[in-house]
């Protein structure tokens, strides 16, 4: 007995779930009958509106048409009905005179007969139907007014409802991405009149390939796009690659995405080590702003399972190589005394790289370059063979060098609001430039006996950087044309 109430049991659940089943699915079947309803009556009245618009313009070609036929016949009717008139006029006139000579002729009077011809004659050469042109003026065919609408017959016979559009393809061969801007182009498998623009969407990844169920970044959406290409600007490269897709839309609706596609967007991307920081030195993300209460408002290590090594960055996973540099020392006090110094957290050990920053002008001294791991704490950048940079002082007197190894060269340049910074490890070559012309400030030629790490000193004052940037094709090309004339470090050692 109690076997078969259990198992009457399950039976009724199971009967329970398959009737909420049902009646789930005829809510939605309902919903749906609503939504057809709802659907239905807004494309019929969007189609009546098409057509209303569609007569409207039939219409105002038909008045137009017809107001120029009314406008040729009264044109035409004027010209006619004034050469009509002259006609008449001089018949008459010429009548008269026809008769006067019948008259002058049967007359049998000899007196004055010869005055009589006379003046007949003259009358005759000055008469209006001697200077008449008895060729109409206006012709009364309207041919060229006549219409043959077969095309345009045939073109409203094809009328139909818009299709689906096809997908897009891009065309990977024909991307670019250069200076920190990428150009997608795609293309569609035959051309298409009622496309009205395309949709792209965009994202970053540290993936390559197709998208993974789980992305660390959203979709980005361009609207609007009426051309088969469009460039993104301006854009931060903090990832290894950034994934495509385009769709293509008329007014009625969207057709599907093309295939995603993955670019590299490879560029130099780093932080700041906040715990190589001098303590007077508040660092928040990529900016550094000069603290005299010590930066007591940083707290380094609000995560006891952090470990003080950036080695464990989160931007590690973005880049590869350059590696990340693993702290001197551990504490936050990597720097001290007055060696208002911090590091970033990637070592250039390989290729080209290029970053910027910007920095306030009224800083008291203001210094950015690179630095090699061992530099010591007590280290100012530019006063030991370990550290190349430019230096700006605004302490009493103003000065704008190149510094290296404790020595350093005046630059003659206007002090720019921004310094791009390029640095191509194998050449040993360190170049300084105008991050907004590009023009070139300053270069350092050496031999870099270990790997380099970006390095900043600000005092009194403050600065962010600018990281995610490819090398300017500008400098690219500076540095091949002026590598033979550029500044060498020699004359500062």
């Amino acid at each position: 007995m109690g076997d078969q109430k259990e198992s009457l049991r399950k039976i009724t659940n199971t009967l329970a779930l398959k009737n909420e089943e049902i009646q789930n699915f005829i809510c939605c079947l309902k919903q749906s009958l609503q939504n057809l309803e709802a659907n239905s009556n807004r494309v019929q009245e969007d189609l009546e509106a098409e057509f209303s618009s569609l007569y409207s313009v039939l219409d105002e070609i038909k008045e137009g048409m017809i107001t120029r036929i009314k406008q040729e016949r009264a044109s035409r009717t004027y010209e006619l009905q004034n050469q009509l008139s002259a006609c008449t006029k001089a018949l008459e006139g010429s009548e008269e005179l026809l008769e006067l000579a019948n008259q002058t002729l049967c007359s049998s009077e000899t007196d004055g007969f010869n005055q009589a011809a006379k003046d007949i004659k003259d009358s005759v050469t000055m008469a209006p139907a001697f200077r008449l042109s008895l060729k109409a003026k206006a012709s009364d065919t309207m041919s060229h007014l006549m219409v043959d609408f077969t095309q345009e017959r045939e073109m409203l016979q094809a009328i139909k409802f818009l299709p689906v559009p096809a997908t897009p393809e891009i065309q990977v061969a024909d991307c670019q991405v250069c200076d920190n801007t990428v150009t997608v182009v795609w293309s569609l498998p035959e051309p298409d009149s009622k496309i009205d623009h395309y949709v792209l969407e965009y994202r970053r990844t540290n993936h390559e390939g197709p998208p993974r169920a789980r992305e660390e970044y959203p979709w980005m959406v361009v609207e609007g796009i009426r051309e088969t290409e469009h460039t993104l600007t301006g854009l931060r490269f903090d990832t290894r690659f950034m994934t495509f897709r385009v769709k293509a839309c008329n007014k009625a609706v969207a057709g599907e995405f093309s295939e995603p596609v993955t670019l590299e967007t490879q560029a130099f991307v780093f932080k700041l080590d906040a715990g190589s920081a001098h303590q007077n030195l508040r660092v928040e993300d990529l900016s550094v702003e000069w603290d005299s209460s010590g930066g007591k408002v940083q707290e380094i290590r609000k995560d006891k399972t952090r470990t003080n090594s950036p080695m464990h960055s989160p931007a590690r996973s973005a880049m590869m190589s350059p590696k990340r540099a693993p702290s001197a020392r551990v504490g936050r006090d990597r720097f001290t005394a007055e060696s208002y110094t911090v590091l970033g957290d990637t070592v250039i050990d390989s290729g080209q790289q290029y970053w910027e920053v910007k920095f306030d002008k009224e800083s008291k001294a203001f210094a950015v370059g690179v630095a090699l791991r061992t530099l010591g704490r007590f280290d100012q950048l530019g006063k030991s063979g370990a550290s190349w940079c430019l230096h700006l002082n605004n302490w009493l007197q103003q000065s704008f060098t190149a510094k290296h190894n404790n020595k350093a060269r005046t630059l003659d340049c206007p002090i720019p609001d921004r310094i791009g910074v390029y640095c191509n490890y194998e050449e040993g070559i360190l170049s300084f430039y105008n991050g907004k012309t590009k023009q070139l400030v300053h270069t350092f030629r050496t031999k870099f006996p270990q790997p380099v790490i970006p390095a900043f000193m600000v005092w009194n004052g403050s600065f962010s950087v600018l990281t995610g940037l490819q090398v300017p094709s500008v400098v690219q090309c500076g540095q091949r044309k002026n590598s033979a004339t550029s500044s060498s470090n020699a004359s500062l050692t």
